[in-house]
């Protein structure tokens, strides 16, 4: 398959990518918050095989279906910008709880955590958190979608609390211009670059119309690439005539199944698909960054490597704090 090709090629891109990435992770991401600091090889003990037994199941599954690769990026980023990264995004609804963060945002990927769970129960009952799943499944879907590698620190322990309001209270809006997305990143203990290089993730996966067309009609953006606005009106039709829930793929220009620079190189030319995309070039500072990743594809690897660690300890729970869920979609003491 063009996916399984892919994650073959480019051998030496991927150790050069991966050697960065550890050098500029041991320099610059902070310890994780929480009671005790996340750990690589975590589960090296407990559960020697939890991170085989994880990439076992979501290679195939992004084989089967290169959309889910993005699916699991988007979980884990808003798993860990509502109350920080302890797989709250996972649970169901109960009769004590009717609202989770889930009812509130329409997400992929939720019984594909739930396999992999499943998966990793059956080797190791009881040991490995959904949160540090969701985490291992987000960096493997960067190995299979776009060919670098890294490794991810874990010891995150599974919420018990999840709520719809925190939703909107605490994800960024498609429709936020630049300081509000910079305010947003800060309020998680991110900065401004690493609003820039995570946003490269919108490279790959899906969107919907209902997300595109305020900048399509009643007039287009001016800051939008006008033949890349006529196409994109052809997908999209003005709000009046349905059709916002049609998913349309991210990256209108190139290859929609690879994690890449390439989204870089859409935001300079003005095409990609939020305010909160175009809005990156409306600072110098910013500007200098997103030019900066064009042009250096794998130093964005490495970058968006160390930031998605750095992301996937905000306020973590660790030791005591939590639990370790049995399922991935109800709390082991859930009504």
């Amino acid at each position: 398959m063009a996916m399984a090709t892919a994650a073959c090629r480019r051998p030496a891109v991927m150790l050069m990518a991966f050697a960065m990435a550890a050098a500029v992770m041991m320099s610059t991401v902070p310890p994780a918050s929480g009671t005790t600091t996340l750990q690589y090889d975590f589960y090296s003990s407990s559960c020697p095989k939890a991170e085989e037994t994880v990439r076992n199941v979501v290679e195939p599954m992004i084989f089967n279906d290169p959309t889910m690769g993005a699916a699991f990026i988007r979980l884990f980023f808003h798993d860990c910008f509502v109350r920080g990264c302890d797989a709250s995004i996972l649970l169901d609804p109960t009769s004590s709880n009717t609202q989770p963060e889930k009812t509130a945002i329409p997400l992929r990927g939720y019984d594909a955590v739930n396999k992999i769970k499943a998966a990793v129960e059956a080797v190791c009952p009881g040991k490995v958190s959904c949160a540090d799943i969701l985490a291992f499944a987000a960096r493997d879907s960067a190995v299979v979608n776009g060919n670098f590698a890294f490794a991810m620190p874990s010891g995150r322990r599974d919420g018990t609390a999840s709520s719809a309001s925190d939703v909107a209270r605490f994800i960024p809006s498609p429709a936020f211009h630049l300081q509000d997305l910079v305010d947003s990143f800060a309020a998680k203990g991110l900065t401004a670059d690493d609003l820039v290089i995570l946003s490269g993730a919108h490279s790959f996966g899906l969107t919907h119309c209902a997300f595109v067309t305020g900048r399509l009609y009643p007039t287009v953006d001016s800051t939008m690439n006008a033949t890349f606005a006529a196409a994109l009106k052809k997908l999209c039709p003005p709000p009046a005539s349905g059709g916002g829930g049609r998913a349309v793929s991210n990256n209108q220009v190139t290859d929609p199944n690879v994690l890449s620079n390439q989204y870089f190189k859409n935001v300079a030319a003005g095409e990609v698909m939020f305010t909160s995309d175009q809005t990156l070039t409306s600072r110098d500072d910013t500007k200098a960054m997103v030019d900066d990743n064009a042009a250096n594809p794998v130093a964005w690897m490495a970058r968006f490597a160390a930031a998605m660690v750095k992301m996937g300890g905000v306020e973590v729970l660790t030791g005591n704090a939590g639990e370790v869920r049995k399922v991935c979609f109800a709390t082991n003491t859930a009504s």
